[in-house]
Order: structure tokens, then sequence, then C-alpha cells
């Protein structure tokens, strides 16, 4: 019987790969069948990652994307892809009033001009390949759910989330579909070095909002890989929710 589920002979780009939501999401891939490109700015993280991937054929380069030129050194080394992880991000926890315009620029840039411009850059020069599938890892900050102090992140992510709907219109012409995944809480490193809270405060968070518990990287790499199959061959423009029930409430 065919398997829908399976990555073999998809070739995919994962950027953050070094760790986290991304690390979760190039090892799974692997695992099921796919060859990875993975970036990471991170040496040693992103061969960490490298030596967990299953299989063979995988390609593996450091960036740093606030360099002006990684963008384009990373389209260059590119050939033809099936499917691209939109990964690598930062969170920021700046309440409104601290808010300055270099702080703002810093995380739309990272968190959704990068993004764009590498699809923009990989649909210009024909590289990504007819249903092909491109998966942005939002949040649900991006799509209406309020935190104190995650003005410029959520402005970031809510930037992903609303224009992947018009890319989706208009990638459909060449069969590449486009879609997000929006966590809640998900337990990575990201979380445990950054966030403005406790852990006391973390944990009443989880109890009282999330009826399934925070999430893992391996819970929301699961979403990205069905996204990327085709599985989901007939889902695009969508914004996923992987939050253990938190917007129930």
């Amino acid at each position: 019987m065919s398997n829908p589920f399976t990555l073999i002979n998809k070739t995919i780009l994962i950027t953050g790969a070094s760790s986290g939501i991304g690390r979760a999401t190039a090892i799974l891939c692997a695992e099921m069948g796919a060859t990875l490109f993975i970036t990471g700015r991170t040496e040693a993280k992103l061969n960490e990652t490298f030596t967990n991937l299953s299989g063979t054929g995988h390609q593996k380069i450091v960036l740093d994307f606030e360099i002006e030129d990684a963008i384009t050194r990373l389209v260059a080394a590119i050939d033809q892809l099936d499917g691209i992880v939109h990964s690598a991000g930062m969170l920021d926890s700046t309440p409104i009033k601290f808010v300055n315009s270099t702080k703002l620029s810093k995380v739309m840039k990272l968190n959704f001009e990068v993004p764009y411009k590498i699809t923009h850059q990989l649909v210009k020069e024909r590289k990504i390949a007819k249903n092909g599938a491109i998966v942005y890892v939002s949040s649900l900050a991006g799509i209406g759910v309020g935190i104190v102090g995650n003005f410029a992140y959520s402005a970031s992510k809510g930037a992903i989330s609303s224009s992947i709907k018009v890319m989706a219109l208009e990638l459909a012409l060449r069969k590449i579909r486009v879609n997000t995944v929006c966590p809640g809480m998900v337990r990575t490193e990201m979380l445990d070095t950054h966030s403005p809270v406790s852990k006391e405060q973390l944990a009443k968070d989880e109890k009282e909002h999330y009826p399934l518990g925070y999430g893992t990287p391996e819970q929301v790499a699961n979403a990205i890989v069905f996204l990327l199959s085709d599985a989901s061959s007939w889902i695009t423009g969508t914004n996923l929710v992987i939050d253990g029930g938190a917007s129930i409430h």
C-alpha cells in the first residue's frame, strides 16, 4: 500500500535546525525518508543535529541571517527542493513602551523578512518543485492571541500568518502549497533561556490554560511533516493551531 505520509524522494530545506522545533523537525523528516538541507547559526549545535539524521545525502550550512549575504549564499547552494520549513527566528518579550524602532526592525527582519526573502528567491529562481510544500513556524501570537510583552513578536508572526494566504493563492498556479503551524507554549531551549516569567508562573499558566499541557518540539514536528507530505495535498493557506487545547478557552 502507498503511504501518503512518507517523505521518501523529497528534498527539504529546514532553517533554524540547530535547536528546538527546527531540530526535531529535521530529525523526523530524515526518519521519514527525506533528504535534507539544514541551516543554523551555531556550528556546534548544527553539527549535533546533523549527526542525528537518519539516511545519507544530507547537507548543512552554517548561516547567520543577520549577515547581509546569508540568503544569497543559501539559495546559491540549493539545486531543487520539494519542501521548505522556515523555523529560524527569535523570541522577544519586551513591553510595548520599551519597543523602539531598532528592536522592532530586528524582530521583523529575522521572523518575517528573512523567511519571505528566502521563499522569494527560491520561487524566482524556480528552485521549488511542482507539488512542493512550504511550512512557516508561526505562533498563537500570530493569529490574535495576545500576551503581555509580545508586541514585536506578535507583529512578526501576524505578518507571516496573514501573508501566507496570499502566497498560497499565487503559488497554487505552480501547485506549491503554503501553510503555517501555530504552536502554543512549547518546551524548548528558547523558552528556558528567554522566558520573562518564572518557572512557577509557567507552571501555573500550563495548569490553568493548557488542558493537554505544554507541547514538545516533537509534537510540532509531527504536524510539520504532515504539511510537507502528500497526505496534506489538498491543504493550503491554513494556519494549523497546535496548542494542547489552550485556544478552547
